[in-house]
């Protein structure tokens, strides 16, 4: 699969399973991925209102994360390969019902690092794109508008032996995020007020 393969191609044959993670790809992981600046097809904006999603990122592994909607997905599975990626995100402080109940520290443009595939260890038949904003929300934000700008990619979707695995490279996947991001043509993008 290449990084221009469509999201019609990826309907139209079978998916390959995904490789299984190994120690060797464990080891060998770069700290900082991806060029000094974005370059095509970086950035690609996504955004939606954040949905319910299977409960497992927060209980299971962690992680909690935010998804997106199914019609949000085009612009980035038409140009991009399963995988791990990273930007930022932001989210509205207004609900559904046009209450403002977030506060302003949760709704600044923050850093987040995001899955784009099938979760080959749970088995999805559907893609997904769940975001992982780094930052400890006071409350969840269902239904809230979420703009999200994907700058990077981290890794290929894996799939895994063990829970534990999953969570180290979650967790991983979140350092090399958060480094990758605090390059200066990156956190200018942070700053530019541009989601």
């Amino acid at each position: 699969m290449t990084m221009l393969e469509t999201a019609a191609e990826l309907a139209t044959h079978e998916r390959p399973p995904a490789p299984l993670r190994t120690e060797k790809f464990r080891q060998s992981r770069p700290e900082v991925v991806g060029p000094d600046c974005p370059e095509p097809p970086f950035p690609i904006s996504l955004s939606g209102a954040v949905r319910k999603g299977f409960g497992r990122g927060g209980k299971d592994l962690g992680c909690p994360t935010a998804n997106l909607p199914d019609e949000s997905l085009p612009p980035m599975s038409n140009v991009t390969q399963t995988g791990v990626y990273y930007g930022y995100a932001q989210v509205s402080p207004y609900n559904k019902e046009g209450q403002k109940v977030l506060s302003e520290d949760d709704t600044v443009v923050l850093p987040m690092v995001m899955s784009l595939g099938y979760n080959p260890f749970y088995k999805n038949q559907q893609l997904t794109a769940e975001i992982h904003i780094m930052h400890n929300f006071k409350s969840d934000f269902y239904g809230h508008e979420m703009r999200a700008i994907v700058l990077g990619y981290i890794r290929p979707e894996l799939n895994y032996t063990s829970r534990e695995g999953l969570i180290e490279d979650i967790e991983t996947d979140k350092r090399v995020a958060l480094k990758s991001l605090a390059r200066p043509e990156y956190e200018k993008i942070e700053k530019a007020d541009v989601l």
